[in-house]
């Protein structure tokens, strides 16, 4: 399991479908809420809750800054930045935070 640091990711409804981007302190407890649709709004409403992307930072600001670069940019530069770490569009929760359950 990954330790706690400052992390930007993606998380998608189903490979080439709808994107979320955020920012979070801890991904392995992040995620989880995506999946079990904590979050009230767009992540629940349209079921994006598979960990497609992820970037660890060494601090919270240089993380929000990433962050807002990537909710900038085009949806065919973030298609390639996934398939570039991830080209199956797996879910990489389990594989990195090293749980296949969720809380």
């Amino acid at each position: 399991m990954i330790e706690k640091q400052p992390a930007v990711y993606i998380v998608a409804s189903k490979p080439y479908g709808t994107l979320y981007i955020g920012v979070t302190s801890d991904l392995c407890s992040r995620v989880p809420l995506h999946k079990q649709k904590a979050f009230p709004g767009f992540s629940a409403r349209y079921g994006v809750d598979r960990l497609v992307y992820f970037e660890f930072h060494d601090t919270m600001e240089l993380a929000i800054t990433r962050e807002k670069q990537l909710k900038e940019g085009r949806r065919n530069w973030k298609v390639e930045l996934i398939e570039s770490k991830n080209p199956h569009w797996l879910d990489q929760f389990a594989e990195t935070c090293g749980r296949f359950d969720t809380p």
